[in-house]
């Protein structure tokens, strides 16, 4: 099993460099199979988003397109998945791994009063502090 590097996958998805496309191919067809970090599918929804400028639709294809592949292995595959699904109800990519990924008994605490409600629609315990909470 091979690695995959962002660069790699973006080439994949985006075909864009003509030299690179068929190495990146080759690689993400790697007979051994292929890991990809959830680091990795963070910073490839990024580049797609901010460099790309492509559609969250678009994204969410391609992501899943991505990890529905045979020989795909990736770091935590029902955090990824459940990040996809809450990413596809409108979450920002980011906070929706954040949710998938956080244990805790007492849920994710954050200030951000927007992820807080966006997820706690999807059923994820996502919490704003209460004022004058002790540290």
């Amino acid at each position: 099993m091979i690695a995959l590097d962002t660069n790699v996958l973006v080439r994949c998805l985006t075909q864009d460099d003509p030299q690179q496309v068929p190495q990146a191919r080759r690689l993400l067809g790697h007979r051994a199979g292929v890991f990809i970090a959830k680091s990795v599918m963070l910073e490839v929804e990024w580049v797609l988003r901010a460099a790309y400028k492509l559609p969250r639709e678009n994204i969410h294809r391609a992501l899943l397109t991505l990890c529905g592949l045979a020989n795909v292995q990736l770091e935590h595959a029902t955090q990824m998945a459940q990040a996809l699904d809450d990413y596809a109800a409108g979450l920002d990519f980011a906070d929706a791994m954040h949710a998938a990924a956080s244990q805790a008994d007492e849920g994710l605490y954050t200030f951000d009063a927007r992820f807080a409600k966006r997820a706690l629609t999807r059923g994820r315990d996502v919490r704003l502090p209460a004022s004058g909470q002790s540290r």
